[in-house]
């Protein structure tokens, strides 16, 4: 299996990456085969979104590409806010030129008259190497008539919410839409239920819907060596349903944590090992959680290949591909207290049933945790997972139902020695896995988020 994501040494000029065997021959196969053309061959190589839902890339721009009568948009999604996953900001430190090669080619393909770049305002390293790879590209004539707009967005989980970073990038917080992009989005402005337009002038502002495209900065950088190599050479790599290689993140209860590039199908066991040199002597892997969007994967389901269709067959997904490791030591119910609240922080309660429920799902889920809790909390806990959803328009509540629902199943033992014998049986308790940096086998994990609040302002410290 060859690496075609992560090279073994940083590219940091467009020289150094022209040198390669795909630095710009992306562009030059995409502008001679034709946007239509383009597109077969990124749907015919099978390629998936590495965002984490995993939709086919090609069927996404075809159907962007076929609306017409209007002006068509790219947005490209790197504010990466899922705990435990640091796969963009690794790539964009490692190779950012690939990436934007992958921009270039989907905004000629679709047609999009502009491109935005969303990334977090806190990844100041990541927007430098991003904004240099876009001004050598637009300097070596590459990108001549290319307009890239970098966005440094807040913080907030849902500014990685393809709808909200919408909404972000035209000067409003990170809320989710009704809507999805292709449906109504960047500057259309026909307001929606409950909005109106944001100012923007006569310029920009349109009356048609403005179908936009959003893609993960991941996906992109497999374009270029798909339309150089080809759709065979794509698909001798992975699985059927899930071709190529992906970014792996391994966190938490691991030796080295890391990030490091795949063949789909890898066992997660192996994957593990591979990455974060698996866990200590002595100790075995508990559960494994794909962020904060799945089910938990149990010590049991190891030999699950790291798949699309390997996940969805345990009942899980793979989402971004970023794993936090817990060994035998730890405590699930503080596992699933700490991701509860995670989410019921970032919830932006737009949906009450949504922020309210996971709130409470919370309060009650520490309870149980800190000792005092009772059989009235777990089935407190059933009643609001029933309904939390309910309303939603974006999927943090069916992520939280999920994940908790998840470790009740998995874990009931945890929960009644907790509410028994009122007090966690397990050692030490683990950080919040929301990654600040990760090198050299070190993972730096985000100590502010213990301090921010519900309303997403923070506690002085």
């Amino acid at each position: 299996m060859g690496t075609y994501l992560l090279p073994a040494e940083p590219i940091t000029s467009i020289d150094q990456y022209l040198a390669t065997d795909v630095g710009g021959a992306g562009v030059e196969a995409a502008m001679r085969l034709g946007p239509a053309a383009t597109i077969d061959a990124i749907t015919e190589s099978g390629l998936r979104g590495r965002g984490g839902g995993g939709f086919p890339t090609g069927r996404k721009w075809a159907g962007i590409a076929a609306q017409t009568g209007s002006r068509r948009y790219l947005v490209v999604n790197g504010a990466e806010g899922e705990p435990g996953t640091f796969k963009d900001r690794a790539l964009l430190r490692a190779n950012p030129y690939q990436v934007v090669e992958g921009l270039i080619v989907a905004a000629f393909a679709v047609g999009a008259v502009e491109a935005y770049v969303g990334i977090k305002g806190s990844f100041e390293r990541e927007i430098e190497a991003f904004t240099r790879a876009v001004q050598e590209f637009q300097t070596a004539g590459i990108c001549t008539d290319c307009t890239v707009n970098i966005v440094a967005g807040p913080d907030e989980y849902l500014f990685g919410e393809e709808k909200a970073m919408l909404e972000v990038i035209e000067g409003k917080p990170p809320l989710p839409r009704w809507f999805p992009p292709y449906e109504h989005g960047l500057f259309a402005a026909s307001p929606q239920e409950g909005w109106e337009a944001g100012p923007h002038g006569p310029d920009r502002r349109t009356d048609e819907p403005n179908p936009t495209l959003v893609n993960n900065i991941e996906t992109l950088a497999n374009v270029a060596p798909i339309l150089v190599h080809g759709t065979d050479w794509f698909r001798s790599m992975g699985t059927a349903e899930s071709p190529g290689n992906v970014i792996v993140t391994v966190v938490g209860d691991v030796i080295a944590p890391d990030v490091g590039e795949i063949e789909l199908g890898t066992p997660l066991g192996a994957t593990i090992d591979a990455v974060g040199s698996g866990v200590a002597q002595g100790r075995s892997v508990k559960a494994v959680f794909s962020g904060v969007a799945n089910p938990v994967v149990t010590g049991a389901q190891l030999d699950t290949p790291v798949s699309y269709e390997g996940f969805a067959a345990i009942g899980s997904g793979m989402g971004s591909a970023g794993f936090v490791v817990y060994d035998d030591t730890a405590c699930m119910v503080d596992t699933a207290y700490q991701l509860s609240r995670f989410l019921a922080i970032e919830s932006c309660g737009q949906c009450p049933p949504c922020k309210l429920g996971s709130g409470e799902i919370t309060t009650h889920l520490e309870r149980i945790q800190t000792g005092v809790g009772t059989d009235d909390d777990i089935a407190r806990i059933g009643g609001w997972l029933e309904r939390v959803t309910d309303g939603s328009r974006c999927f943090l509540a069916t992520e939280e139902q999920r994940l908790v629902s998840s470790v009740l199943r998995a874990f009931p033992e945890e929960f009644a020695a907790h509410i028994e014998q009122r007090s966690c049986p397990q050692e030490r308790p683990r950080p919040m896995p929301k990654l600040v940096d990760l090198a050299d086998g070190r993972a730096t994990y985000d100590e502010t988020f213990w301090r921010k609040r519900p309303d997403w302002t923070y506690e002085p410290e």
